[in-house]
């Protein structure tokens, strides 16, 4: 029985496919069985010759002995080589991944320890292509991830742009309503004046009729200076809201402008209203857009005349120097409810107490964006049933010191 035990452990030695190698406490190769000198390309006698750290690559020598020399202080049995990347060294110099468990015995006080050794290429070759394989899976993963959130960020865009143009056509839809609306009212009460002061032009037919003939005549004039003021708010808003009004600039006399837009204006001063007018400055050209600086004149004197009883007198006020332009109206009108002046120059904007008066509601608005396409500002200082007084400072962009106009 003890014979065939014997047989039976020196088969499973001799023939198992694994390496098995036993070595002493020196590392010295003391027995070997088959698969491992075939393992590391070695006849078995070779093999006996060597010692362990013979078998592996000779950057790992080092360390090996030392990790040899903890072994043999504290020998126990464990498996190597799962957390360990281990290398084994064959007789022609071509390295291969081995995975080693160790365990002991001893014989007369003496320390011999086993290794046995498997070839890990095949699994080593496995991992890798499973690595290879995750790495491109993640990497499609990541270029479909960035395509989709490319397509996403499109979709948003486009949302972003199909609401903003949806807004705007929202915005543009809600002011053709309001200038429907508003034009069915503002320009009833012009027109109607027009038609009457015609026709009872008619009737005086007399030389002593002279005053009441020019007097309706005044009241057609101050009419049709009202409409062409209503109809040029429309286009100029309607222009403005689609980005198709830019700065035009040319040189020009700001004081002939001043005096310009003071008699323009004076056709529709109410009875007894006088444009207190004043200019202060060297007379000197400034580089700006003539029409918008106008305009903004006109808008501003006609809401003075407009929300000021009779007999009230209109202040105008330009000074004039290097660095720029300050245009100042001032008026005694109803002025304008503190709990309302933020929204003074949104489109549209009427005052609690401006529903009876005619207007727009635009012009203000308006006059708002000409001062910000010229690069200037415009404050006010208002109360209720005490007037408003509003200052324009533009910058002059005319750096000529001697250009002045004779």
């Amino acid at each position: 029985m003890m014979e065939f035990q014997q047989e039976s452990l020196n088969a499973l030695f001799e023939y198992t496919t694994e390496g098995i190698i036993i070595t002493d406490a020196s590392g010295s190769i003391v027995r070997c069985n088959p698969s491992a000198a075939a393992l590391f390309g070695y006849e078995r006698e070779e093999l006996l010759m060597l010692k362990v750290e013979d078998l592996i690559p000779q950057r790992f020598v080092h360390g090996h002995r030392a990790h040899r020399a903890e072994y043999n202080q504290k020998p126990h049995p464990r498996a190597m080589g799962k957390e360990y990347d281990l290398k084994g060294l064959m007789k022609n110099g071509v390295e291969f991944p081995v995975q080693v468990s160790l365990s002991y015995f001893r014989r007369s006080e003496e320390l011999f320890v086993i290794a046995f050794i498997i070839d890990v290429t095949e699994r080593k070759q496995a991992e890798e292509r499973i690595k290879k394989l995750n790495a491109d899976l993640e990497k499609k993963v990541e270029e479909r991830t960035q395509i989709l959130q490319e397509a996403l960020n499109e979709l948003e865009l486009s949302k972003e742009k199909l609401s903003k143009s949806l807004e705007k056509e929202m915005a543009i839809n809600e002011m053709k309503s309001r200038f429907v609306s508003m034009a069915s009212h503002e320009f009833r009460t012009p027109l109607s004046t027009i038609l009457s002061s015609a026709s009872l032009i008619g009737k005086y037919n007399q030389p002593e009729d002279e005053d009441k003939r020019t007097k309706h005549v005044n009241r057609i004039k101050s009419s049709v200076a009202n409409l062409t003021l209503i109809l040029n708010d429309f286009l100029s808003v309607g222009k403005l809201e689609e980005g198709k009004i830019f700065a035009n600039y040319t040189y020009f006399s700001i004081k002939v402008l001043h005096e310009e837009c003071e008699t323009e204006i004076s056709v529709i001063k109410k009875e007894g209203q006088q444009i207190v007018s004043d200019f202060k400055g060297e007379d000197k050209q400034v580089y700006l857009d003539r029409q918008m600086v106008k305009n903004i004149y006109l808008n501003l004197l006609s809401n003075a005349i407009k929300f000021s009883e009779v007999n009230k007198s209109i202040f105008l006020s330009t000074y004039m120097n290097d660095e720029g332009i300050e245009i100042r109206v001032k008026d005694g009108g109803i002025g304008i409810p503190k709990d309302e002046q933020t929204h003074l120059f949104e489109r549209f904007y009427r005052g609690r107490n401006a529903m009876n008066i005619q207007g727009t509601g635009l012009g203000l608005h308006i006059v708002a964006k000409y001062i910000e396409l010229l690069n200037g500002r415009i404050t006010f200082e208002s109360e209720t049933d005490k007037g408003t007084l509003f200052t324009v400072i533009l910058p002059n962009t005319n750096t000529n010191e001697n250009n002045f106009i004779n």
